[in-house]
């Protein structure tokens, strides 16, 4: 269609019109991946290649995938909310919903979030009598999460050794924990899925047959279950549309594996890979450097990205004495950037770490400076949403013991500790949820625990027929909620959070209606599906728009956001790229992809610093400059400090401007007195007061023995490590090493018999 197609350029047209055949688009960053998914959708509809409700589409965010509604709807006459567009976990509650009886779920199953999963594993560690600390929950949570995200069951998982088996043993406890009370956690959503799918031959033929255009966005984020969920549902005649960027693959922690993407154009023998390389975000300069960068990667498909919009400044690089005066620079430039004209919204500062961000903050801060930590609490993660929410759970299922321990006794109302025990006990006994086991609990605990069951009928009954706000605003009310939050101090905010849920819940109604429906397959109350969008909503990560001020986040916090100027701080070895990943398989490459994501958000200014010391977890470090500096071309770069060359001079074409208050320049006064220079890599030295408070000097990347930054060497006692600092000449020299076995640690080059691996 040509109004359809004619804001594409040659790449994105192509992508666009491919015929019903599976594809691989390579988008880059700012390359408009949104657009061309979206304009694919409307362009298969409008031309009669399939109906909405005969394609499914992908994404990772309810953000991402409400903003691809909405650009469908704006292009075609067509009703949106029948379509299969949304998140994986999204995607799969809508299905275990249409056919919970074949995935032997209840109708009403409800979704446990992080916290709530962790809480359920607090108790089943407490039921089983297990020692917390030697069994700590968040491991053993994170043993669970880690096992569904490979398709695992208990039964597929080998065990090693007997610690091994002890967590194999939990994760069966807790799946039938799980199945008895009737929940699922995210992972749980997904598996059950792929389970459902697999098993049951006749509705995944139905599916695939229904769904013969399937489009996934963030292809490099996908996990191996999700991988195998999009396998599950592609038949012989499925035109699979993959879009990503391996470039920008940086949640592999998360369980990420940019493997798939290669895997996914060899099984599939996909016959078309398409590369949007034409980016609209950024300005020649920082494409170049980006380019340049992440070229130093291997495993990659490869791709170049470039503008039209002209070649812009020039990066400016940093370097501060501390992060202090780190942090005093960028109040300065800030200020410079609003007094020019600059929104403070457009203004992003990153960090690899978020303990870096105290002192910028407190520098903010005695500025005046508004500014916002992106990635805080959110509406529906904050405490006393979470009780509302608990109690609305218990209406719709009473046998749902995570809620039910969470507000049993909130607000208190005489429930110990040794009352839930009692409770716990008896319900294990049993084998029946803490609600069904209440009446078998005698005495005043007994009483006290009658009281809350009771409480909990009452509220179901006077809520029976309510509308979905009603009965939201009876239930904060019944509980004591308002009147607990009314009667703290400081607690106006919290009470308006929860009359702030009444109102998501009418928002919710009005946007999905007295009840939730697709195209006759799916019917829920109006409560089962506002919990699910609660559940949901609080694993996703969404800024809040509208407020004029600085952003303060991580890097990871940062992917799919755009900023007019953006800074990244505290660029130096062991902290960007961190010291934890270079140990890892393939984490040097991932921690340049992260580099690569947080230059690529900056569209018109990016900045980068470092400071030669840092204060971090109580002790100061003396820093050698990233690695990922010295891979920018020079072209692309102006230093705002000197950058000596191995002579101790000034380094020969480099444009820098030098000398102010931040103690970087060498004069008198202003910071460290002088530097030297040790190494043959490109690096930056300075003398600075040891323990003892003599001068000494310092070497930011390398040492005349021959040992340097990123060195694999082994020691006697500590096994396999790589030098992530050296300092000191002579006899007074020594090397920070991470161990992979023991950690960080400081070895004098003249006593520790070091060796290179």
């Amino acid at each position: 269609m040509p109004d359809l197609l004619a804001h594409l350029n040659p790449e994105q047209r192509a992508a666009v019109t491919l015929p019903a055949e599976s594809a691989l688009i390579l988008a880059g960053a700012g390359s408009g991946k949104t657009r061309v998914l979206t304009t694919r959708i409307a362009w298969l509809i409008s031309t009669g290649q399939i109906s909405p409700q005969g394609l499914l589409a992908v994404t990772f965010t309810n953000k991402a995938a409400k903003e691809m509604l909405g650009r469908i709807g704006a292009m075609l006459p067509v009703n949106v909310r029948g379509m299969w567009v949304g998140t994986f976990h999204g995607l799969c509650n809508r299905l275990l919903r249409a056919h919970h009886r074949d995935a032997q779920l209840p109708a009403t199953f409800q979704i446990l979030d992080s916290q709530d999963q962790l809480s359920a594993v607090k108790r089943l560690l407490k039921s089983l009598n297990w020692d917390d600390e030697k069994f700590p929950p968040r491991q053993l949570q994170s043993f669970i999460n880690g096992a569904k995200e490979q398709g695992l069951r208990p039964a597929d998982i080998e065990e090693s050794d007997g610690y091994n088996r002890k967590f194999i043993e939990f994760y069966q406890a807790y799946d039938e924990q799980c199945q008895r009370e009737g929940v699922v956690d995210f992972g749980e959503l997904l598996l059950r899925s792929v389970e459902l799918l697999k098993r049951n031959t006749a509705l995944r033929d139905h599916y695939r047959n229904r769904f013969r255009h399937i489009l996934i966005d963030e292809f490099q984020d996908t996990n191996p279950l999700q991988y195998e969920w999009i396998r599950q549902l592609s038949g012989p005649g499925t035109a699979v549309f993959a879009v990503g960027d391996d470039d920008q693959s940086i949640y592999a922690f998360r369980g990420a594996d940019v493997a798939n993407m290669q895997r996914y154009e060899r099984e599939f023998a996909v016959p078309h890979l398409i590369k949007l390389e034409q980016n609209y975000r950024s300005c020649g300069h920082i494409l170049d450097a980006a380019n340049a960068m992440i070229r130093n990667n291997t495993q990659r498909l490869g791709k170049n990205l470039w503008t039209d919009a002209g070649e812009g400044e020039q990066l400016r690089v940093m370097e501060a004495a501390s992060d202090g005066l780190e942090a005093q620079w960028l109040v300065d430039e800030i200020r410079s950037l609003v007094s020019e004209g600059s929104l403070r919204r457009e203004i992003a500062v990153l960090y690899r770490s978020n303990a870096q961000s105290r002192v910028i903050e407190h520098t903010l801060f005695n500025a005046a400076i508004p500014y916002r930590v992106f990635g805080g609490l959110r509406f529906f993660e904050r405490a006393e949403i979470k009780h509302a929410l608990a109690y609305l759970r218990l209406m719709e299922n009473p046998h749902d013991d995570t809620s039910f321990s969470r507000v049993v006794n909130f607000p208190a109302r005489g429930i110990g500790a040794r009352s839930i025990e009692s409770l716990q006990n008896q319900a294990a006994a049993l084998r029946v949820s803490l609600y069904a086991a209440v009446p078998h609990i005698e005495g005043k605990a007994g009483s006290a625990l009658s009281g809350f069951t009771r409480l909990i009928e009452s509220m179901r009954f006077e809520g029976q027929g309510a509308k979905l706000n009603d009965l939201v605003d009876l239930v904060i009310e019944k509980s004591g909620l308002i009147a607990h939050y009314q009667a703290e101090r400081e607690g106006r905010d919290r009470v308006e959070n929860l009359r702030e849920l009444v109102n998501a819940a009418a928002v919710f109604v009005s946007e999905e209606g007295e009840s939730v429906t697709d195209d006759g397959e799916i019917r829920m109350p109006p409560l089962v599906g506002f919990l699910s969008h609660a559940s949901l909503e609080a694993g996703d990560h969404q800024a809040e728009e509208g407020q004029d001020a600085v952003q303060l986040m991580t890097v990871h916090s940062a992917k799919g956001l755009e900023f007019d100027s953006v800074f990244i701080t505290g660029l130096e070895e062991g902290l960007f790229p961190h010291e934890n990943s270079v140990m890892e398989p393939n984490g040097l490459e991932e921690e340049r992809r992260l580099m690569y994501v947080a230059i690529t958000r900056a569209r018109q200014r990016l900045y980068l610093s470092l400071a030669q010391t840092r204060m971090l977890h109580g002790q100061t470090r003396y820093n050698m400059r990233s690695r990922f500096l010295d891979e920018l071309p020079e072209a692309d770069v102006r230093w705002l400090t000197p950058r000596l060359n191995a002579q101790g001079a000034m380094g020969a074409g480099l444009n820098y401007e030098g000398g102010s208050s931040y103690g970087y320049s060498g004069r008198s006064g202003n910071g460290f007195a002088g530097r030297v220079r040790t190494s043959q890599q490109s690096g930056l030295g300075f003398t600075a007061k040891g323990p003892g408070g003599s001068g000494r000097a310092v070497s930011l990347a390398g040492h005349d023995s021959g040992f340097r930054i990123g060195q694999n060497v082994s020691h006697a006692r500590f096994g396999q490590g790589v030098i992530v600092a050296l300092e000191g000449s002579g006899e007074d020299a020594r090397a920070q090493i991470h161990f992979k076995r023991d950690g960080v640690k400081w070895l004098a080059l003249a006593i520790a018999k070091i060796d290179a691996a």
